[in-house]
């Protein structure tokens, strides 16, 4: 079949050796393990406050257009959406944790946003990541996920809270934990058998199993697409100014998200060129732009999906398969009581709300965060107990800023009493130094 001028001049089809296709396939396959994150989305940040409609669609259309960018303007099959873990720390570390208004924190991921643009445009980024130690990198992915999966088993009603020891197992014997348990088994027997779009799938299947159980009620398939108002330009950038931390927590984990998935799919697709990435200020760009467009349209961070694998698993070569994964994104819009059914929640006894459709996708999120723990040298104890101490941060204080702090203060600290401290960069040292000062002057 001849491949029509126009995608070929778009997209250099034969030059990457790939067609129509393969590239519609790759599209359609990447759409499907990375949509989860459209009912996942909705359902966590609404816990911020924000209206679960107006977000959905915030990330469909951030999703959409950040694809297209990708697409067209860096030809690469790297899909972007919300990221998880941003929009945990979005919604429980700075809006619940702090106390910050969500309006001020889509401020500070605006302002993340235009801070990654520029590091981009005037190459700054590799001074960034190369001042942050590989394993406090490694450990902050792990932590990351490891407070996801914990918030996944208390909205699941599997981890309850108790006076004494301040957390306990739950009643497990509750309709909706016996759903959560059976949507993780769900979940994770497609994982294990690779079948492409096991979240996607798992979260529907539990979602049926609840319709049947009387636990979930069917609200339909589709309607129109939901109003952006509640959410759209209601971004508050003057007060995210006065939160420079919350920002620059913000950048750093877009940064060291983008840069990772880019090189593990760039290296499974062949795109490395000597160890570098052909029109890799094109890549970074598109990210931040799809990060400063998620915050005006109202979702927090976007970023790479690691989930692209699957789409060049398939055979994804170019910014066509993008197309593809964008334009399922906008079809997405018009399935909000779909969305709604499955990542709304369960008021049981108390009051107390669960989400046992959506909970076991996030603590196999965290599972499949885990992963990177593995690369940080245990052995070495000036570089193992910082990661440590990062790793439990987290989810023991129930916020990421407090996690990563723990990490930042006592890296430089063992290094420089240990004798290693020309081992620091300087920039691990300013931010450590004003860790301690935060702490030491301002309270909680």
């Amino acid at each position: 079949m001849e491949t029509p001028a126009l995608l070929e001049r778009c997209f250099a089809l034969r030059a990457q050796g790939t067609g129509v296709r393969t590239e519609v396939r790759a599209g359609l396959v990447t759409f499907l393990t990375m949509s989860y994150i459209i009912f996942v989305q909705p359902a966590v940040l609404s816990q911020a406050g924000m209206d679960f409609g107006a977000v959905m669609g915030a990330t469909c259309i951030s999703s959409a257009l950040a694809i297209f960018v990708m697409g067209l303007f860096a030809n690469y099959p790297i899909a972007l959406a919300p990221g998880m873990g941003e929009n945990f720390f979005f919604a429980y570390g700075v809006v619940l944790g702090m106390g910050v208004s969500w309006q001020i924190a889509l401020g500070a991921v605006f302002l993340s946003g235009v801070a990654f643009l520029l590091l981009s445009i005037f190459r700054l980024r590799e001074m960034v990541i190369e001042a942050v130690p590989p394993g406090l990198q490694h450990a902050i992915a792990g932590a990351i996920g490891l407070f996801i999966a914990f918030i996944g088993l208390q909205q699941a009603g599997l981890v309850t809270g108790n006076p004494g020891s301040l957390v306990q197992l739950g009643e497990v014997r509750q309709p909706p934990a016996l759903l959560a348990l059976a949507g993780l088994l769900i979940c994770g027997t497609l994982l294990v058998r690779r079948v492409r779009g096991a979240l996607l799938w798992g979260m529907l299947a539990t979602a049926l199993l609840g319709a049947l159980a009387g636990l979930i009620e069917f609200q339909g398939l589709v309607s129109a697409p939901p109003s952006l108002a509640p959410t759209l330009f209601q971004l508050d950038v003057a007060g995210a100014l006065a939160l420079p931390v919350v920002t620059l927590i913000f950048l750093y984990m877009v940064l060291f998200d983008t840069v990772g998935t880019v090189i593990g799919v760039s290296a499974q697709a062949g795109f490395l060129q000597g160890g570098k990435i052909p029109r890799v200020e094109r890549v970074l760009m598109s990210d931040a732009i799809g990060t400063t467009l998620g915050a005006v349209l109202g979702t927090s961070t976007v970023t790479s999906y690691i989930e692209s694998n699957a789409g060049v698993a398939e055979g994804g070569r170019t910014g066509l398969a993008n197309m593809v994964t964008g334009l399922l994104f906008l079809l997405a819009l018009f399935f909000l009581p779909l969305v709604q059914m499955v990542g709304g929640g369960c008021v049981v006894e108390g009051g107390r709300v669960l989400y046992p459709v959506t909970a076991p996708v996030m603590i196999l999120v965290g599972f499949m965060m885990m992963k990177s723990i593995a690369r940080i040298d245990w052995n070495e104890a000036s570089e193992g107990i910082p990661a440590f101490l990062t790793l439990v941060g987290m989810p023991l204080t129930y916020n990421i800023a407090h996690g990563l702090a723990f990490g930042f203060i006592s890296y430089p600290l063992l290094k420089l009493f240990s004798g290693q401290g020309h081992q620091v960069h300087l920039l691990v040292y300013v931010l450590g130094l004003l860790l301690l000062l935060r702490y030491a002057l301002i309270k909680g």
